[in-house]
């Protein structure tokens, strides 16, 4: 049993109200998140502290990622995008922090972009119809074959990190962000459930408690203010 949270995006009050709630109902539970750590709320830099000191797994999301390029390979295509996307508030949470940013890239940088996992199969964005034909015939058999084939497809807007279109039946469980919802949605016919509930949009974040790949439980925590109020001098 495991419990998967949904896109963060420097939500962090609300991310430590998640948690408190999920430790308090179910003691002792390893806690994963669908990425998309930073970017858009005020806190990044706390979410990623908060993220390691918990021992919180999970797997890089696409502003994860387009933060890291910026800064490490800033001509890569995925680091461009990031000046459209959401920085400034990143950039600010870092403003006295700057000692600690390396070994925040390292985090994201280790992270893997899934997690084949017993109870289900976790990824950003999830493993798109699209490659349902370019896939090893024996992919479900075991679902880490699918590694390589990811890591090679990192920008492509049908990849793990990007894509918004319906996604392939692997014969397990899988968990997702990337696409908004109002609330937890479970996509039956193609066994997948979506946990992004528009965090910094101001509606709320989400975790799921999966077993044996079924959501035995719910639990939610509405955005608080101070993570997406507009600030008025930097961080």
């Amino acid at each position: 049993m495991v419990a998967v949270i949904g896109d963060i995006h420097g939500c962090f009050f609300t991310l430590t109200e998640l948690v408190k709630q999920i430790r308090n109902k179910y003691s002792n539970l390893l806690i994963y998140s669908v990425g998309d750590l930073v970017d858009r709320g005020n806190f990044s830099f706390e979410v990623l502290e908060f993220v390691k000191m918990e021992n919180i797994n999970f797997t890089p999301g696409n502003h994860d990622y387009m933060f890291y390029f910026f800064v490490n390979e800033p001509t890569n295509n995925m680091g461009k995008a990031w000046l459209f996307n959401g920085y400034e508030n990143t950039l600010n949470s870092y403003n006295n922090h700057f000692d600690v940013i390396s070994e925040h890239f390292n985090l994201i940088k280790k992270a893997p972009l899934f997690y084949n996992l017993d109870d289900c199969f976790i990824s950003h964005a999830g493993i798109s119809k699209f490659f349902k034909r370019k896939l090893p015939s024996n992919f479900r058999e075991d679902l880490n074959l699918l590694n390589d084939f990811v890591y090679r497809r990192l920008d492509n807007e049908h990849s793990i990190l990007w894509t918004r279109e319906k996604l392939l039946d692997l014969g397990k469980l899988q968990i997702v962000g990337h696409t908004r919802k109002i609330d937890v949605l479970f996509d039956k016919k193609n066994n997948v459930v979506y946990i992004d509930t528009s965090c910094y949009g101001g509606n709320k974040l989400s975790a799921v408690i999966v077993e044996n790949n079924n959501v035995i439980d719910i639990l939610s925590v509405s955005t608080n203010e101070k993570d997406i109020q507009k600030l008025s001098f930097p961080h």
